[in-house]
C-alpha cells in the first residue's frame, strides 16, 4: 500500500466545498469580521456610552439614543440601497448605482468592488479590480459599520436640542446623498480614487464629512438653551472614559481592516494608530497644563480622538516616526482651534457645536489628509494604493503633486457636505421642526422620552407632585401612578 503524501493539508484548510469555496481565505475572513465587530463596538456601546455620559444629566438618554437609533437605521438603509451606491457599479464619477445587497447569490460570492480596476492613460491595466478573499457578505457588513459611525459622529454636533423626529428623517437622507458620494468617490472607484487621493481608512470619507456636516447641521438646528450652553458638565466622567476606551481599542479594526486582508500593511496601520493616538493625548494634556494649569480628563479624551482621526487617512501609508509627528500636530492644531479660535472667531461662537466635532473630526481629518500627502512612504503606498509610484512630498518625485491632490480631495468633501447637508436640513424643516420646542429644551429627557438616565430629581426637571411626592396616608396629596420606564424602576 502506498505511503500517504508527506505533510498532508488538514481537511479544515482544503477548499472546494459549498461553504468553503477555493477562493476563501479563512484568516482574512476572520480578521475582516473581527475588524467589523470592533468598529461596531466603537458605536454600540462605545459612542452610546460616551455620548450618554459626556453630556449634562438631563440629555443623557436623548444623546445615547440618537447614537443607537442612527446605528440601527443605517444598517437597514445600507443593505437596502446604500451599499451599492458606495461600492457598486459606476453611475456617475462620484456615485454608484443603487440596489439591494440582500440576496444570497450576491452575498456568498467572492467580494469585489467592480469600479476599482485602474488603467494607464494608454488603456493598459495598472491595478486590477479589488477582490478580497472572502464573501460579499463580509464586505457589506464591514463597510456598513463605517457608514453607521459616521452618522453617530455627526450627531455629536447637535446633541441637546435636535428634534428626535427630525433626526429620524435626517439619518437616511444624509446617508444617501452625502456619505455614499464620499465613499464611492474615494474608496469605491470614483474619480478621486482613480486620481490617486489617499484616504486609507476614512479621514475624509468619515471624519472630515461628519465634522463639516455636523457643523452645518448645528447651524440650521440652532443653539442649545442658553442655560445649557453656559453650563454643560458631563454627568459621569468615569463612564465617559469607558466609552473613550472602547473607541480607542476599536480603532484597531477601524484602521487595521482597511487593507481588506490580515497582512503586513494591516499590522503597520494598527501600530501607527496607537502611536499617533498616544502622542496626541499627551500633547493635548501638556498644552492644557501649560496654558490652563490643570490636566483635563475631557481634554485628554479630545486629544486621543484627534490623534486617532489624524492618523486614519495615512495609517498604513506612513512610517512610525511620521505617526509621532502627526500625533504632535493632531494634539496641537485642533487644540488651538478648539481652545483659542473657538472662543474668538464669531462663526464658532454663533454655531453651537455641542461636542466640538468640527475641531476633533473636520480639523483633525483634513490635517491628517494633508500630512499623509506629505509623509506617505513609497513602499507602503505600493501595498495599498491603485496608482503606482504614489508617494508623499518629503520623498520627492511626484510627492508635491500628491499634496495638491490631498487638498483638492478635502475641498470636494467640504464643499459637497456644506451644500447638500444644508439642502437636507432646509427640506426636513419644511415638514418637521429641526429644533425641539422650548419646553422640551428646559426639561430634557423626561419631556422628550418620558425616561431619565438616573432616578434622581435634578437639573432640567420641573417639580411634579405625581412623581416627586407620594402620600404616606397623612399627606393631603394622593398617590399617583408612575410614568415612564425609569419611574417604574
Amino acid at each position: 500500500m502506498a505511503a500517504p503524501p508527506p505533510n498532508p493539508v488538514p481537511m479544515a484548510y482544503i477548499g472546494g466545498s459549498g461553504a468553503v469555496p477555493v477562493w476563501l481565505n479563512k484568516g482574512d475572513n476572520a480578521w475582516q469580521m473581527i475588524s467589523a465587530t470592533l468598529v461596531g463596538l466603537q458605536s454600540v456601546p462605545g459612542l452610546v456610552i460616551l455620548y450618554g455620559s459626556i453630556v449634562k444629566k438631563k440629555w443623557a438618554v436623548n444623546s445615547a439614543f440618537m447614537a443607537l437609533y442612527a446605528f440601527a437605521a443605517v444598517v437597514i438603509c445600507w443593505v437596502t440601497w446604500a451599499y451599492k451606491m458606495s461600492f457598486g457599479h459606476k453611475l456617475l464619477p462620484f456615485w454608484g448605482k443603487a440596489g439591494p445587497a440582500l440576496g444570497q447569490k450576491f452575498l456568498i460570492n467572492q467580494a469585489a468592488l467592480p469600479a476599482t480596476p485602474h488603467y494607464f492613460s494608454n488603456g493598459g491595466l495598472e491595478t486590477a479590480e479589488i477582490e478580497p478573499w472572502y464573501p460579499m457578505a463580509t464586505m457589506v457588513w464591514f463597510q456598513c459599520v463605517f457608514a453607521a459611525i459616521t452618522l453617530i459622529l455627526l450627531a455629536g454636533s447637535v446633541l441637546g436640542r435636535m428634534n428626535f423626529k427630525a433626526w429620524m428623517a435626517f439619518v437616511p437622507l444624509w446617508l444617501t446623498f452625502c456619505y455614499t458620494v464620499g465613499a464611492f468617490s474615494l474608496w469605491g472607484g470614483g474619480f478621486l480614487f482613480h486620481w490617486g487621493v489617499m484616504d486609507y481608512s476614512g479621514g475624509y470619507v468619515i471624519h472630515l464629512s461628519s465634522g463639516i456636516a455636523g457643523f452645518t447641521t448645528a447651524f440650521w438646528v440652532g443653539p442649545r438653551a442658553k442655560k445649557d450652553r453656559e453650563r454643560f458638565p458631563p454627568n459621569n466622567v468615569l463612564l465617559m472614559l469607558a466609552g473613550a476606551g472602547l473607541l480607542w481599542m476599536g480603532w484597531a479594526g477601524f484602521n487595521g481592516g482597511d487593507p481588506y486582508a490580515a497582512n503586513t500593511d494591516s499590522s503597520v496601520a494598527v501600530l501607527n494608530t496607537n502611536i499617533c493616538a498616544a502622542t496626541s493625548l499627551l500633547v493635548w494634556t501638556w498644552l492644557d497644563v501649560i496654558f490652563f494649569e490643570k490636566p483635563s480628563v475631557i481634554g485628554a479624551v479630545q486629544g486621543m480622538i484627534t490623534g486617532l482621526v489624524c492618523i486614519t487617512p495615512g495609517a498604513g501609508l506612513v512610517q512610525g516616526w511620521a505617526a509621532i509627528v502627526m500625533g504632535v500636530m493632531s494634539g496641537s492644531v485642533p487644540w488651538f482651534s478648539m481652545m483659542i479660535l473657538d472662543k474668538r472667531w464669531k462663526l464658532f461662537t454663533k454655531v453651537d457645536d455641542t461636542l466640538g466635532v468640527f475641531h476633533t473630526h473636520a480639523v483633525a481629518g483634513l490635517l491628517g489628509g494633508l500630512l499623509t500627502g506629505l509623509f506617505a512612504e513609497p513602499q507602503l503606498c505600493t501595498l495599498f494604493l491603485p496608482v503606482t509610484n504614489s508617494r508623499g512630498a518629503v520623498y520627492g518625485g511626484s510627492g508635491g503633486v500628491q499634496l495638491i491632490k490631498q487638498l483638492v480631495g478635502g475641498l470636494f468633501i467640504i464643499g459637497w457636505n456644506l451644500v447638500v447637508t444644508s439642502i437636507i436640513c432646509v427640506v426636513i424643516n419644511i415638514f418637521i421642526p429641526l429644533r425641539m420646542p422650548e419646553e422640551h429644551l428646559l426639561i430634557g429627557d423626561d419631556a422628550v422620552h418620558g425616561e431619565e438616565a438616573y432616578a434622581l430629581w435634578g437639573d432640567g426637571e420641573t417639580y411634579d407632585v405625581t412623581k416627586h411626592e407620594l402620600s404616606d396616608g397623612t399627606s393631603p396629596h394622593p398617590i399617583y401612578p408612575s410614568s415612564g420606564a425609569t419611574q417604574v424602576v
